[in-house]
């Protein structure tokens, strides 16, 4: 059998077939900015809390430290500064995320997934391909939202333009990628893996049930399993070490979270067009 034809075993694209690809391009950003936006908004407080651990080096992270820290923040600052530098969470992860799974959706196309036998590599280079390409266009954002979230309001930076501002005039712009290939290098096995295991189980699932849209309880199953496996590949080992409970909790919620909404979302924006395409038809 030629290695070009589909498996019997594979589903078939979920999306309509009368979709072009600027309504694929399309559906895909809202669908990943939304997924994003929702997914770290949901964890703000329990990322600010990792960050502030991994900065700040001297204080040893244990569970305890980190409600220490959750509640003398809410009693210093007030609730809403659990969520302080979200703002600029928002700013980089819904581009980021909106990037990275309509990137993976044409990477997967151009790939050519589940279309040969070697299906497995290929999702696994579509995955880490999507992670290169949104972690490329948004890293300075990452790295002011970083600043931001270590910093109070009393000494540090306000706003997310004025963390560009002062990195510009007194680090230089070259500052606002430091630490790109190491990042790069943690990006690849993670959204590798990430999507990898996702799409895998999913396709599982679809062979035994030949149910193409699982619903939201499995899909944020599915998701945080790719989360916890995507994480381990890519952690190192003596940051797993000491900051293995802060990850356990985030990381798998964040990832459900996020796989489940654009499934879901790209799903419904997908099913209006085709139905107002088929009014206008009609017509």
């Amino acid at each position: 059998m030629s290695t070009n034809n589909r498996q019997p075993s594979e589903p078939e694209p979920a999306r309509p077939t009368n979709l072009n690809n600027r309504d694929v391009v399309l559906t895909s950003l809202v669908a990943g900015a939304t997924a994003g936006a929702l997914a770290k908004t949901t964890i703000a407080p329990l990322d600010r809390t990792k960050i502030n651990f991994q900065i700040n080096k001297d204080v040893p992270y244990t569970f305890r430290a980190a409600l220490g820290f959750l509640r003398n923040t809410y009693v210093r600052e007030g609730f809403l500064a659990l969520w302080r530098g979200n703002s600029a969470t928002m700013a980089r992860i819904i581009p980021y995320s909106a990037i990275q799974f309509t990137a993976h959706e044409q990477w997967k196309k151009l790939l050519q997934v589940d279309l040969h036998s070697d299906t497995e590599v290929r999702r696994f280079i579509a995955g880490s391909l999507a992670g290169i390409t949104s972690q490329s266009l948004t890293y300075p954002l990452d790295l002011a939202r970083a600043r931001m979230a270590v910093t109070d309001k009393y000494s540090g930076y306000k706003t997310l333009r004025e963390v560009f501002v002062k990195i510009w005039q007194c680090e230089g712009p070259r500052t606002l990628y430091r630490g790109y290939w190491a990042t790069i290098l943690g990006v690849i096995p993670y959204a590798g893996t990430s999507f990898f295991t996702y799409d895998t189980l999913k396709n599982e699932y679809y062979k035994r049930t030949g149910d193409k849209s699982p619903n939201t309880v499995i899909s944020l199953t599915f998701g945080a399993v790719a989360g916890v496996i995507g994480q381990s590949s890519s952690y190192p080992l003596d940051i797993v070490r000491r900051r293995l409970s802060m990850n356990w909790i985030k990381g798998p919620i964040a990832v459900g979270i996020s796989f489940a909404t654009y499934d879901h979302i790209k799903h419904l924006l997908r099913e209006i067009i085709h139905i107002r395409d088929s009014d206008q038809a009609r017509r």
